[in-house]
């Protein structure tokens, strides 16, 4: 399994990701401190680093030097920060990639297995392409490829569930997570939506194969 750190204070993000990328037999370590960060560098085996540049009481590109002197691991940068310059002190710092938030996850794993085969010259496992994938900025959701038409709940479901993909979900959290929902509506109303998107994405919606049912806890998203 490919072993990675990530020095990274949004601890959420950091858990998505991780979430994400362990599908992709891919283990994230996250570190919410450079201070951490760096001592686990010093002592732990990683294949690669994942690094954001605003981070509290050291910056991003002060981390990146220091790892530099002394290991060269792989080093994605990860930051909200779009100035030039600090792109260009980056690389100058030893940077091997820089990509602005937001991203897709699935970008972020195609960036991982490209510097890697750099790196290490040898070929790394092809891991299963999701069937669906979404775009936030562009409110889309498309199966292999294919745009699925989409009412703005029904988008926001189906966001939701790509998101935790692999993962049960009561009906009361997908409620509670999905804003074009009214809290006070019942799980009834989810079953009945559920239904309206099982029509739209499955080859048999009365033998669903990735909006399945779990039951007495909610749905599950088979993404695969």
């Amino acid at each position: 399994m490919i072993q990675i750190a990530m020095i990274e204070d949004d601890t959420e993000m950091a858990e998505l990701i991780g979430e994400f990328l362990a599908k992709h037999n891919i283990q994230v370590t996250n570190y919410d401190t450079p201070s951490l960060g760096l001592s686990a560098l010093k002592v732990k085996s990683f294949d690669l680093l994942i690094l954001d540049l605003s981070l509290p009481d050291m910056d991003g590109l002060e981390v990146c030097r220091l790892v530099r002197q002394s290991s060269d691991i792989p080093i994605i940068i990860s930051s909200a920060r779009s100035d030039m310059s600090d792109k260009n002190a980056c690389f100058y710092m030893g940077a091997d990639d820089y990509m602005p938030k937001p991203y897709e996850s699935q970008e972020l794993l195609l960036r991982i297995h490209s510097i890697l085969r750099r790196y290490k010259k040898e070929p790394i496992e092809v891991t299963k392409k999701e069937i669906f994938e979404c775009s936030v900025e562009r409110q889309e959701v498309r199966k292999n490829g294919e745009l699925i038409y989409l009412t703005n709940a029904e988008f926001e479901i189906m966001a939701y569930f790509i998101k935790r993909s692999g993962f049960a979900l009561s009906r009361e959290e997908i409620i509670t997570n999905v804003d074009s929902i009214n809290y006070e509506s019942s799980v009834k109303s989810i079953d009945v939506m559920i239904g309206r998107l099982r029509l739209k994405i499955e080859e048999d919606p009365k033998k669903p194969h990735h909006i399945i049912s779990l039951r007495g806890i909610g749905y599950k998203l088979i993404n695969e």
